[in-house]
């Protein structure tokens, strides 16, 4: 009989842990939730083996212990030295807030094949070719203003010789 409860005990002590270190420190479904899952399933399966009462109290006392140490853990400030505590003050400017408007003309950083950095005004942003690929260093043009999209095409070369 020590050795069924022995069993059981270390079954639901596993599935326990197993379960908490899914809920608060692994994200998303990972070995240690389905592990967590198994023994607890094994454990309760090997009590009602064991006999009925054996079952139900194993059943009820696990429960207990895992609703106990997820409270505890909430209320804890264990969990504070892994936790976020980041907060993103930050906003994406558009395009049309640095006042890039068509027909500025700028040039191409990297490739733009169809998308890729470029310069206007002294500020770089993420422009996007309207129908050719535009290779590095080459003169471009704003053609539109799309929100955070820069669409443009190449600079046309004037041929007025002086």
């Amino acid at each position: 009989m020590i050795w069924e409860v022995t069993i059981i005990v270390f079954l639901m002590l596993v599935a326990i842990v197993l379960i908490l270190l899914e809920i608060f420190l692994l994200p998303g479904i990972t070995i240690a939730g389905i592990g967590g899952f198994l023994f607890a399933a094994a454990g309760v399966i090997y009590a009602y083996s064991v006999g009925e009462t054996a079952g139900h109290i194993t059943l009820f006392l696990s429960l207990a212990t895992f609703g106990g140490a997820f409270v505890w853990l909430l209320r804890s400030r264990s969990f504070n030295r892994v936790a976020l505590k980041t907060d993103v003050d930050s906003k994406l400017t558009s395009s049309r807030d640095l006042g890039i408007e068509p027909g500025d003309e700028g040039v191409t950083l990297s490739r733009l094949a169809p998308i890729g950095k470029a310069r206007f005004k002294g500020i770089t942003v993420e422009a996007k070719s309207m129908d050719e690929l535009i290779d590095e260093n080459t003169e471009i043009e704003v053609v539109r203003v799309d929100g955070y999209n820069v669409l443009v095409k190449k600079k046309e070369q004037s041929d007025i010789h002086a």
